[in-house]
């Protein structure tokens, strides 16, 4: 018999989907606490699957934040200096 997944599994393997799909799944969960026809257990299960989701994805946005203010106040960046883009000019 296969094992069935529970709600307390779910971020064991949440670290293998992109941040989207993770994003999509917490969208998904809250449409189904939405309705009015499932029963409270497994909307309490789904609630609890959420809060895990959305924490770890406010940690995933506050490492990228962290990333993007490094990059920026880099040394040799002047904060005042546009970025080159000749590169990209059309020609």
């Amino acid at each position: 018999m296969a094992k069935k997944t529970t709600a307390a599994e779910a971020p064991k393997n949440s670290g293998n989907k992109s941040f989207e799909e993770r994003l999509e799944r917490l969208e998904t969960l809250g449409e189904k606490i939405r309705k009015t026809d499932i029963p409270l257990d497994e909307a309490l299960k789904a609630f609890e699957e959420g809060i895990r989701l959305a924490q770890a994805l406010e940690k995933d946005l506050e490492k990228i934040e962290s990333r993007i203010e490094i990059l920026m106040n880099s040394a040799g960046a002047a904060v005042d200096e546009s970025p080159d883009l000749e590169l990209f000019d059309a020609r």
